[in-house]
C-alpha cells in the first residue's frame, strides 16, 4: 500500500530542485497562458496574473519559447525585472523560432502570437541559440532550471530515436557547458511522457524534470518505477498539467458540453467514456466530503517527496486567486482512505497526511 506524507499544503512553502541548491514554491505559475494558449491575454493581464501570484508567495515560474513563440517570455521579463525579490524561473530549449509567412490568427494552439514558427532542434548550436534568444527575452543574464522540451515519441513518432540521439549527442552536451559555465543552475526535460524521463535519466546526469499529466488523480504509472528511480538519483519532479487537460478542473457532472457547450478535455484530446466514468467516480467521493475536485487534483501529486512543485497554468488574477485558494484548502486524510477503498488510487501513490 502507498504511504501518506504529511506536509504542508500552504502554496508558498518551498522544496528543493534535486541538489541544486534551488527551492521551488509548492505552487509554481505555468506561464503558458500568458503566452495566448487557446485564446488572447492582453499585457496588462498577464502582467496583472504575475504580479498576484508574487503578492500570493509563489516565487516559481515556468516558460518556453514554444509559448506564444516568445511571447510569453517576453512578458514574464517585462514584469519581473521590476521585482526586487528575485523569482525561480525554468525555460526550455529544443526548439527554435524562425519568421513565417503565415497570418493564421490560432497556430500551434496560440492566438496572435508573433509571426514566427517553432522548429524542433536539438544539436548543440540549436540550444545555444535557443538559450541566447531566451536570455534576451526574458532580460535576464541567468536562467535557473534549463529543460530540454518535448523529446519522446508522443511528440516525435517514428523520428523520436533520431531526436534523442541528437539531444544526447548535441543538446544535452550544451546545457552542461552552460551549467559549468554558471549561465544555468540546473538541467532536465520538460515531456508529457515518463518514459522518455526514464530512459534520459539511465542515459545521463539530470537535477530533475517538468512532467506534464502523468501523475495526478486519474493516472499514477510513474510511482512503479520511476519515481522511486528519481529517488535513488536525488532528482526532483515538477508537476505540470495536474487537471489533465481540464477534466479534473471542471468536473463531468454536467456531462460534456455543459452549460458551456464545450468538450471534456483529458490529455488534450476529448475525453473517452473510461475517462469520463473515472472522472464521476472521483467527482462522487468529492461530493461526499463536500471538497472541490479541483483542490484534490492539485495537492495530490504534491504530496509524493519527489514533487516540489505543482504547476498551475494561469492567465489572470482570478485564475492566480483560486489556485492558492485550492492549494491551501484543508482536506481530510478520510477522503483519500475513501479514494483508496473504492481502488481509485494506484496501491504505491503516497497521499497527504
Amino acid at each position: 500500500m502507498g504511504e501518506s506524507t504529511p506536509i504542508s499544503m500552504r502554496s508558498s512553502s518551498l522544496r528543493a530542485f534535486g541538489t541544486s541548491g534551488i527551492n521551488l514554491s509548492l505552487l509554481g505559475f505555468g506561464a503558458a497562458p500568458i503566452g495566448n494558449l487557446y485564446q488572447p491575454v492582453s499585457d496588462d493581464q498577464a502582467q496583472t496574473a504575475v504580479l498576484s501570484a508574487v503578492r500570493a508567495g509563489i516565487r516559481y515560474f515556468d516558460t518556453a519559447p514554444h509559448y506564444g513563440f516568445g511571447l510569453s517570455e517576453a512578458r514574464l521579463g517585462n514584469t519581473l525585472r521590476e521585482l526586487e525579490e528575485p523569482a525561480v524561473i525554468s525555460s526550455k530549449v529544443g526548439r527554435i523560432l524562425v519568421p513565417t509567412g503565415s497570418n493564421a490568427r490560432v497556430r500551434h494552439g496560440f492566438a496572435d502570437a508573433p509571426p514566427l514558427e517553432p522548429v524542433f532542434d536539438y544539436t548543440y548550436d540549436g540550444v545555444m541559440r535557443s538559450f541566447e534568444a531566451s536570455l534576451k527575452r526574458l532580460q535576464v543574464a541567468h536562467i535557473d532550471i534549463l529543460l530540454a522540451h518535448d523529446l519522446g515519441p508522443l511528440t516525435h513518432g517514428h523520428d523520436h530515436p533520431e531526436r534523442f540521439r541528437e539531444f544526447m549527442d548535441g543538446g544535452y552536451l550544451a546545457m552542461n557547458k552552460l551549467k559549468a559555465d554558471g549561465l544555468v543552475s540546473a538541467i532536465g526535460l520538460g515531456a508529457n511522457e515518463w518514459q522518455i524521463c526514464d530512459a534520459a535519466l539511465r542515459h545521463g546526469d539530470f537535477d530533475g524534470f517538468l512532467l506534464a499529466g502523468r501523475y495526478t488523480l486519474l493516472e499514477q504509472a510513474p510511482c512503479e518505477h520511476f519515481l522511486p528511480l528519481c529517488a535513488r538519483r536525488n532528482a526532483s519532479v515538477i508537476l505540470g498539467g495536474p487537471f489533465n487537460s481540464g477534466i479534473l478542473a471542471t468536473g463531468v457532472k454536467a456531462g460534456p458540453g455543459g452549460a458551456s457547450k464545450q468538450p471534456l478535455y483529458y490529455n488534450y484530446e476529448p475525453a473517452s467514456q473510461a475517462i469520463v466514468d473515472r472522472v464521476a467516480a472521483l467527482e462522487s467521493v468529492c461530493d461526499e466530503f463536500s471538497l472541490p475536485l479541483a483542490a484534490a487534483a492539485l495537492q495530490f501529486p504534491a504530496a509524493h517527496p519527489q514533487i516540489c512543485s505543482v504547476l498551475a497554468g494561469l492567465a489572470n488574477h482570478e485564475q492566480v486567486e483560486r489556485a492558492v485558494k485550492l492549494m491551501n484548502s484543508e482536506i481530510p486524510a478520510a477522503f483519500w482512505d475513501e479514494l483508496r477503498a473504492r481502488h481509485l488510487l494506484h496501491p504505491a501513490a503516497i497521499v497527504p497526511a
